[in-house]
């Protein structure tokens, strides 16, 4: 929580610690309420207590300053001889108890006890930092949290603190004072393992073994008063810190229950903490979390988790699945083989017999794991401890995607298949489900309770959609562009679009959404093969990390790439390059903050800015022709409109065209001074362009019953080109403007994302192959009597480099003819490193609401 220096105290000519807070810790807390919180532990005055000298704030920085204890830690003693003799490690905890007995009569509970805070002067024990836990829990409230920092030590954590109540009282502290008495006489904590998710869940479901079974030497009360301590319940701990103290002087002091009384509380313990903790290590401290109790909606936390440290978060690409009820994790390494991983638990398990096992799912109950043997191109089954094996059906045509329903049936997807199936979770033929027939369904999950799938889409027109399925009759309800959707209990769906999760409330009933989808987790990854890195189970939702790992970057036209700016962290999108080079906008979002705002980048200053800062989705940024002013779309006052506002922020926003009827996106001005845009198109309907000219009311530009995007004017104003699906596929076509009689088609075999070279004279777009890949094409143009296509120069493979989305464009070129994209960081870790939200249903009801 701070960095400790030796100072010298020139008033009182002393050595001193003087503690400076950690930056990000102290902008939380905030200085006044720190300040104030502070005093009370300054007024405690006990031989076995560190006095508090002083505290402020200076320069910015808060600190607090303590006697400088010479001699060593409680820690750095048994780190040397691992335990103690029974008589001084008994003396230590009482005087300690002694301690903790003052300070709860006078309201002040640690909240930190541990080896590291007690230290050893002349041999006596003194506690340090006393209440300051309490001074930071209290000013820092509820925002400390959302920090990712959290106060507490994993080994020494109550099994209140590791399941997340802040109100801890006086019990919390004993229990501390178990623990460090306990690795006194072992010579380790009682509850020990590998990570601390593992050690937080054992606190919550495990007893402690007897301190007498691993030291004979110890007295029986000694032992007992440590049982007592450890008690899982705080009712059934010490009623005061004293107690503690005289029972450990106490050679008739015992304590013990019968099995089945301890069995029955470590049932409550069990009913409470619905999954052990968690750790989370999120830049600015570390944080131990649990899922919260089932008698209140589960607190929203995240922290970090890495599946297995020497494997590539690429292999989850092939699948990652969460059980129903949200503890338990499958996933597959390099070569196909299925691990299990509870969050309790310290290390992954292998499931025995699962090789070549791609794109694992859940069986209702989640005792079993299907899942896809690539090598075989059949659908088997096992329970998670290995056994029960078995081949339910030859999965034809090797698609990827299955479902298991409640109703004694997994519902497949197969290239084979004009449609769905199903098979018989005992295992059979698939058989087919009537009226499911039509463009290719992947990616299917199931919706809690209903025959029904949602599914990702690949539509004749080369695009991800959003579907839902009914198994009772087929029929395909198309909900928003985007893949691998998941069904959330809270009556939401998730899913992946623009390097995004998005959510939206849906009636599964109806099998239609009830509001229109929000960005919910910007930097999330996808594959060429639309399957997104994210999972839904129980009330947990885990996605694979990638806000720092994809950076503003240049790129010739050969394929040569060099980072924008090494600094920039966090989640970009939509860059936008000014009409002289100077700037730089993006939609961005900074790290652990889910908001989206247009940022601006200064190439010549290296200087990165916020452009807006009202409202929570402000994307789409493009240039006035002078570069004094960035427009954007927002829905800052209603549905999503365009807006304006100067570089300089010599202004607010203003609004540059609004429509009742609809929303509005991606906007771009002629050189006349009007505006064409985007008219729809974001939740699943059609999309149009329109051009709102200085002089008139806005009209429709281009209007079919096909969905156009992506519209751009080119630099001299006589041309606009944009994407449109109306062949029955996406392609990349040209208008003359403002007449737009005529029309011409500049790409072949689908394109998408045209960006217009500064000279005019060249169109570059993306062309997707069959394989679903990017390809980068510059489109030679003669535009001197009309507009021709001379030559399509293929440039690079997209996809090997840079994002590529299926609604906007993820690059620009800058006036010297430089590519400036979106790709992964060259200094990108390939570990299987996954952020995991906890209360997911909490989230979705407070963000989206149904």
């Amino acid at each position: 929580m701070a960095t400790v220096y030796l100072a010298d105290d020139l008033r009182h000519e002393r050595k001193v610690a003087l503690k400076v807070l950690k930056p990000e810790l102290a902008a939380v807390v905030g200085a006044d309420r720190f300040l104030a919180e502070i005093k009370t532990t300054a007024n405690l005055q006990h031989p076995h207590i560190v006095p508090l000298f002083d505290s402020g704030e200076a320069a910015g920085f808060l600190y607090y300053v303590m006697p400088y204890v010479e001699g060593e830690s409680l820690r750095e003693r048994l780190d040397r001889e691992h335990q103690l003799p029974v008589d001084e490690a008994v003396q230590i905890a009482k005087n300690v108890a002694e301690a903790l007995d003052y300070a709860h009569r006078h309201g002040v509970i640690h909240r930190d006890i541990k080896p590291a805070n007690v230290l050893l002067q002349d041999g006596k024990p003194v506690v340090s930092d006393f209440g300051i836990a309490l001074a930071l829990g209290v000013a820092g409230a509820g925002r400390l949290t959302e920090t990712g920092l959290s106060l507490g030590t994993p080994h020494y954590m109550s099994p209140e603190q590791a399941t997340g109540d802040l109100s801890v009282g006086p019990a919390t502290d004993i229990y501390a004072l178990g623990c460090a008495l306990y690795e006194m006489l072992v010579g380790e904590p009682p509850y020990t393992g590998s990570t601390p998710q593992a050690v937080l869940g054992k606190i919550v479901t495990e007893d402690a073994d007897s301190v007498t079974k691993h030291r004979r030497a110890v007295p029986a009360n000694v032992d007992a008063a440590v049982q007592r301590a450890l008690e899982k319940l705080p009712a059934d701990r010490f009623s005061g810190a004293n107690e503690l103290a005289r029972a450990l002087g106490d050679e008739g002091f015992r304590h013990g229950t019968t099995p089945g009384v301890a069995g029955a509380r470590m049932a409550v313990w069990r009913t409470l903490a619905l999954v052990a903790t968690a750790t989370a290590v999120l830049g600015t401290g570390v944080s131990w979390w649990a899922l919260g109790r089932s008698d209140r909606a589960t607190p929203v936390t995240r922290f970090a988790l890495t599946l297995l440290p020497d494997v590539s978060a690429e292999s989850s690409w092939r699948g990652l699945a969460i059980s129903p009820d949200g503890r338990t994790i499958v996933f597959g390494d390099e070569a196909g083989n299925l691990y299990r991983r509870d969050l309790g638990d310290a290390d992954p398990v292998p499931i025995p017999g699962t090789q070549t096992a791609w794109y694992p799912f859940f069986s209702p109950d989640g005792e079993w794991i299907g899942y896809v043997e690539q090598g075989q191109a059949v659908l088997r089954k096992v329970r998670l401890d290995g056994t029960g094996g078995q081949t339910l059906a030859p999965f034809r045509g090797g698609t990827r995607s299955a479902a298991w329903g409640d109703d004694g049936f997994i519902t497949v997807s197969s290239g084979a298949l004009e449609g769905l199936a199903r098979v018989p979770e005992a295992g059979g033929e698939p058989e087919e489900i009537s009226g499911s027939d039509g463009p290719l369904l992947t990616w299917i999950a199931p919706i809690d309770g209903i025959r029904a799938v949602l599914a990702t889409q690949w539509s004749e027109a080369r695009e991800w959609n959003v579907v839902a399925v009914s198994l009772e009759t087929g029929q395909r309800n198309l909900l928003f562009p985007g893949n691998t959707p998941r069904y959330v209990a809270s009556g939401h769906v998730l899913f992946w679009r623009e390097g995004a999760i998005w959510a939206a409330p849906f009636d599964a009933d109806q099998l239609r959404a009830t509001g229109d989808p929000i960005p919910l987790i910007e930097g999330v990854p996808s594959g060429t093969n639309a399957l997104a890195q994210f999972a839904v189970g129980g009330d947990l939702l885990m996605y694979r990390e990638g806000s720092a790992t994809l950076v503003p970057t240049w790129v010739t036209r050969v394929g040569n790439t060099e980072v924008l700016d090494p600094e920039l962290e966090g989640v970009f999108t939509n860059p936008a390059v000014s009409p002289d080079g100077s700037m730089i906008a993006f939609t961005y979002s900074a790290p652990g903050d889910n908001s989206i705002h247009i940022w601006i980048y200064d190439v010549s200053q290296g200087t990165f800015a916020p452009l807006t800062f009202t409202g929570r989705s402000n994307r789409y940024p493009f240039w006035s022709a002078d570069g004094t002013q960035v427009g954007f779309s927002s829905p800052l006052d209603g549905p999503d409109a365009l807006y304006t506002r100067p570089v300089d922020l010599s202004a607010d926003a203003q609004l540059l065209v609004a429509d009742p009827e609809e929303t509005l996106y991606e906007g771009a001005w002629t050189p006349g001074g009007g505006l064409i845009y985007r008219r729809g198109g974001n939740t699943g309907g059609t999309a149009d362009i329109w051009y709102d000219p200085p002089d008139a009311a806005p009209a429709a530009l281009v209007e079919s019953a096909a969905t156009e995007r992506e519209p751009t004017v080119s630099p001299d104003g006589q041309w606009i080109a944009y994407s449109s699906n109306q062949s029955g596929q996406r392609e990349v076509y040209v208008r003359p403007f403002p007449s737009v009689l005529g029309q011409t088609q500049v790409s072949v075999g689908g394109g998408q994302s045209p960006v217009w070279a500064p000279n005019g004279r060249e169109l570059l777009y993306l062309s997707r192959r069959a394989s679903g890949e990017f390809v980068l094409i510059a489109a030679q143009l003669d535009t001197d009597r009309a507009f021709d296509v001379v030559a399509r120069d293929e440039l690079f493979p997209w996809g090997d480099f840079f994002v590529g989305t299926a609604l906007h464009p993820q690059f620009d070129v800058s006036p010297n003819g430089r590519i400036l994209a979106i790709g992964p960081s060259p200094d990108l870790e390939a570990e299987g490193r996954y952020l995991v939200v906890l209360g997911i249903s909490t989230e979705l009801r407070q963000r989206v609401p149904n």
